[in-house]
């Protein structure tokens, strides 16, 4: 079965009088093969949004184009794994789904400035590319697109991208580094997921949202900072992030999802703030580290199994009404309560009182 090697789609040419586009590739035997989902076929007028005028099958083949390339479309290049290299001519507007999906041995991609959309899962599982940068025109990039890239150890966000969506860099467990723009007011589930040699990350200040396993097994991070921006941090949003140190949660948080920190063994400290009113199940079970822990004044419930197995010194509980409990054998265990003065028959009287004999 032919193998691609190589393809350069910046050739132009006069043709009459319109623009003529050139391919020019290279492969083990001449054929130009890829996957449309549906079985294989010679990349022609299927992958690309230009006729094909001709085709030379040669090991170095060439492919004529009727006008310039503006979308490499969806699976155009999808399980090329012999690709090493391609240019991406200065024309091409949109890089479709799953375009150069399974490109294990693609190293180097550059996207021109031109391009303002990045499909779906457009460079999964590119296993050999180390680092990324996305054009600042860009203003979609789909879920999963970069990730699996095993690789990959930096990437650039252009400014003006709004929502780094769904699993976009999940799996990229040689990325070290990462620049989010202030234009990022969302942050998807999966979004970070398992890249486990994160080390830094530095939060826009107009993140309102962190989704459910956002930085889920991100086990090289040691710092983070949830600005006030934030009101939601979603289920397992830092589950295993087995390196967190501190952790600074905003002032405008409502909510710690299920789970949100749960396995960080490190983190010896929490401040729950005023505005947070629900502690999830689990938020920070097996948290062993954790010796001091502040709640702030609106929690009305914390969770079942909230701070189990955790080995906390000293619980500050600043709520006048005790927070509900829905299983107070699983809640956890911590030597000394400290509550408001006045407020000691108040959490004598409930289930809080056992912390208190």
């Amino acid at each position: 079965m032919a193998k691609l090697i190589s393809a350069d789609l910046t050739n132009k040419q006069q043709w009459a009088s319109n623009k003529q586009c050139v391919i020019q590739y290279t492969t083990t035997d001449g054929e130009m093969l890829s996957s449309n989902g549906y079985g294989k076929k010679v990349i022609g007028d299927f992958a690309f949004d230009a006729k094909v005028v001709s085709h030379t099958y040669t090991n170095v083949g060439k492919i004529v184009f009727d006008k310039p390339i503006t979308i490499i479309r969806d699976f155009a290049f999808n399980l090329c794994r012999g690709l090493t290299s391609i240019a991406i001519p200065d024309s091409v507007t949109k890089i479709g789904r799953s375009a150069f999906e399974g490109c294990t041995r693609l190293i180097n991609i550059i996207i021109p400035e031109s391009v303002e959309e990045i499909g779906e899962e457009a460079f999964c599982n590119c296993i050999s590319i180390t680092s990324i940068t996305i054009p600042k025109n860009v203003n979609k990039i789909g879920r999963r697109a970069f990730s699996e890239c095993d690789s990959l150890i930096s990437a650039t966000i252009p400014d003006g991208i709004t929502s780094i969506e769904f699993g976009v860099f999940e799996r990229c467990k040689s990325l070290k580094s990462i620049n989010i723009p202030n234009s990022v007011t969302t942050i998807k589930a999966d979004a970070f997921c398992l890249c486990e040699s994160l080390a830094s990350l530095n939060l826009p200040n107009n993140v309102e949202t962190i989704g459910s396993r956002a930085f889920f097994g991100c086990s090289s991070l040691k710092n983070i900072t949830i600005f006030n921006t934030v009101t939601d941090i979603g289920d397992e949003a830092f589950a295993w992030c087995k390196g967190l140190i501190n952790v600074t949660i905003g002032d405008n948080v409502l909510s710690i999802g299920k789970g949100a920190f749960t396995g960080c063994n490190n983190l010896t400290h929490i401040t729950i703030p005023n505005a947070i009113k629900t502690i999830g199940v689990e938020a920070f079970e097996y948290c062993s580290g954790l010796t001091n822990v502040i709640i702030g004044y609106n929690v009305i419930e914390i969770g079942t199994r909230a701070f189990n197995r955790c080995n906390i010194d000293t619980l500050v509980c600043y709520p006048k009404n005790p927070p509900r409990i829905k299983e107070i054998k699983d809640f956890g265990n911590f030597k000394k309560l400290i509550v408001q003065t006045g407020c000691e028959n108040a959490y004598i009287n409930s289930d809080w009182g056992i912390y208190l004999e």
